[in-house]
């Protein structure tokens, strides 16, 4: 799929560069230099809300949990502070600070988006119909557990 639409791409614009990071494609716009990033194979790519690093206030304290010295003894988890609305992340998901950092300040995005948006945010609808399609699934599975012990009870009647 990447490389299919790289291949598109840069036979559309044959002076761009492009490589693949993860889940995004970047393209060299060449005649600017800037970076166009188009995400692929992500459904669910919001239009969230920029975050401006002087609206953050970012701090690294000592983990904790499982993972003994290595994780308790580092100042890896990020304390991330959104000043203008006083929202507060802390992510301690993986051992490396850099990529705390970049979970924090993803979470803390998600978080701002929800808390500006309201009950118009994308991530708020999309996690409302997770929740949904899961009670249905969930409601589906009783009825057929349902169904099955009907049809069990339909062939072997119990006698006593």
């Amino acid at each position: 799929m990447r490389t299919a639409a790289m291949l598109c791409l840069t036979k559309l614009y044959p002076s761009w560069k492009t490589w693949a990071s993860g889940n995004q494609l970047k393209f060299l716009h060449p005649w600017n230099g800037g970076i166009v990033i188009q995400a692929v194979g992500k459904k669910d790519y919001f239009d969230l809300l920029d975050l401006d690093e002087k609206d953050l206030e970012e701090q690294f304290v000592r983990g904790h949990g499982p993972g003994g010295q290595a994780t308790n003894k580092t100042s890896n988890c990020v304390v991330l502070k959104h000043i203008p609305s006083g929202i507060v992340v802390k992510c301690h998901q993986t051992r490396s600070a850099e990529l705390n950092r970049k979970k924090a300040r993803e979470i803390l995005q998600e978080k701002i988006d929800i808390f500006y948006k309201g009950e118009n945010s994308d991530i708020l609808k999309q996690k409302e119909d997770g929740e949904r399609k899961k009670q249905e699934k969930k409601k589906k599975a009783k009825e057929l557990l349902e169904k099955k012990k009907q049809l069990k009870e339909m062939q072997y009647p119990e006698t006593k």
